[in-house]
């Protein structure tokens, strides 16, 4: 069906997004309308990709995403005088509508600002209030025309607490598979393709990777000691759509030679120096990962990964090779955590034996544990190495978790051929204008 066209073709349209991916989705929303409406202008917040679809930057993106306490201290003059100059544009330039990506600690405080000069709110990447700060819940219901969610369960979490919204499908899920071939990947980055890789994503922040790697790699070397098949060599047995699946060609012993390999993907905001950094602390010998570039490949060309807490877990599922996640911060955090975070009956999620709320998003949408997790005292290099091992050991076990990821991937699709979560953003944004300048 084609998208509504407004009676006004030059509508000032306001986008406000501070972190990478939503300056990503912002981009790819200005081009979607401007292909729509090529006299339309945009302003607001964003970073550079944004700035190149044609977004007038009132507040540069990079200058107010700060992450940590202390970072924000230092920086609140600057970040509050941002805020006020995005203010004075909402005020001054009345935009027709506004596009609010994610980041909810400024979003939402724009949101009360447009809905009250009158300018309809379409909020695209729900902030988790189905989790925690459901406080933030009255804010929604007042100041949001539309929310359009990635995640299929919050549309009924919304629409039942008498919120407009629309789930449009997981932008993770339209990206196609990469590409790549194993040996033209092995040969990449010096790997043997007859050995059996395991991805290790520790997280993209020197904190987590401080917190996760050293239990990362000592459960490595634990696997790589006494491993969970003696095979000399692995070989690729065939190319399937989820994954390449693999088989024992020699049961000769180890030879001294581990049959594992472990990528480390390094994330563009992290310097690789602090992985180095960390290794080189750790007591030798120990198993020195390969650094590469891209997550999806090496989650893709990996038979399992080792995934920490965050959008990397949502990445991984969509890939759809069997990953283990893992979580380990302050033990106050962590109380805090558990006593702050509770899920509405939209999630069904039964606590572990420790008691425990799953956290990672693959078991939230299934709604039952699909992919294992390793929470706090329980991330152990020994209970690592022990899941990893007994996975490895089973080759119908990890048959069984593709099926269910693959699974899952089809429900964070848009559903219809030909849409994506952007075309359908785009739709919405057109419908309010259209309502707006009747």
């Amino acid at each position: 069906m084609p998208s509504p066209i407004p009676d006004n073709s030059n509508p000032t349209i306001f986008v406000s997004a501070g972190e990478a991916s939503g300056d990503h989705y912002g981009a790819q929303l200005i081009t979607a309308l401007k292909a729509e409406l090529p006299q339309a202008t945009f302003l607001g917040l964003g970073g550079l990709e944004m700035e190149a679809a044609g977004q007038q930057r009132v507040v540069r993106a990079e200058d107010v995403a700060h992450m940590g306490i202390t970072e924000i201290l230092r920086h609140i003059p600057k970040i509050y005088a941002s805020y006020r100059r995005l203010i004075r544009a909402i005020r001054e330039r009345k935009p027709d509508v506004a596009v609010l990506i994610d980041f909810p600690d400024v979003n939402f405080r724009l949101a009360k600002e447009l809905h009250r000069q009158g300018v309809p709110v379409v909020y695209f990447v729900s902030p988790q209030l189905w989790a925690w700060k459901k406080r933030r819940l009255r804010w929604v219901q007042e100041r949001v025309s539309k929310m359009m969610v990635i995640f299929p369960f919050e549309q009924p979490f919304y629409q039942a607490r008498g919120v407009d919204a629309e789930f449009v499908g997981h932008p993770l899920a339209e990206l196609p598979r990469p590409s790549s071939r194993r040996e033209e990947f092995a040969a990449r980055y010096g790997l043997n393709p007859n050995k059996i890789w395991i991805a290790l994503l520790p997280g993209s922040r020197r904190k987590e990777i401080q917190a996760n790697l050293p239990t990362m790699l000592e459960a490595a070397k634990q696997l790589s000691l006494n491993p969970a098949v003696p095979p000399e060599m692995l070989e690729p047995r065939r190319e399937s759509v989820v994954m390449a699946t693999f088989h024992v060609t020699s049961s000769k012993g180890m030879l001294g030679r581990s049959c594992y390999e472990f990528l480390l993907p390094v994330a563009s905001t992290l310097n690789p120096e602090v992985i180095r950094e960390t290794i080189s602390s750790l007591p030798q010998p120990t198993v020195r990962p390969v650094l590469v570039s891209d997550a999806r490949e090496a989650l893709y060309h990996a038979t399992v990964g080792v995934v920490a807490s965050g959008t990397a877990t949502v990445q991984a599922a969509v890939i759809g090779n069997p990953f283990v996640v893992v979580y380990k911060v302050s033990p106050l955090t962590f109380r805090l955590a558990k006593r702050l975070v509770s899920y509405p009956p939209e999630i069904p999620a039964p606590m572990d034996e420790h008691g425990n709320l799953p956290i990672a998003m693959a078991n939230l949408i299934a709604g039952r544990r699909i992919v294992p997790e390793l929470l706090q005292e329980n991330f152990t290099p020994e209970k690592l190495a022990d899941l990893l091992r007994s996975w490895l050991a089973d080759p119908a076990k990890l048959a069984a978790v593709r099926q269910d990821l693959h699974a899952l991937r089809l429900q964070l699709e848009p559903g219809k051929p030909g849409e994506t979560a952007i075309t359908r953003v785009k739709t919405a944004v057109l419908q309010l204008l259209g309502e707006t300048c009747v």
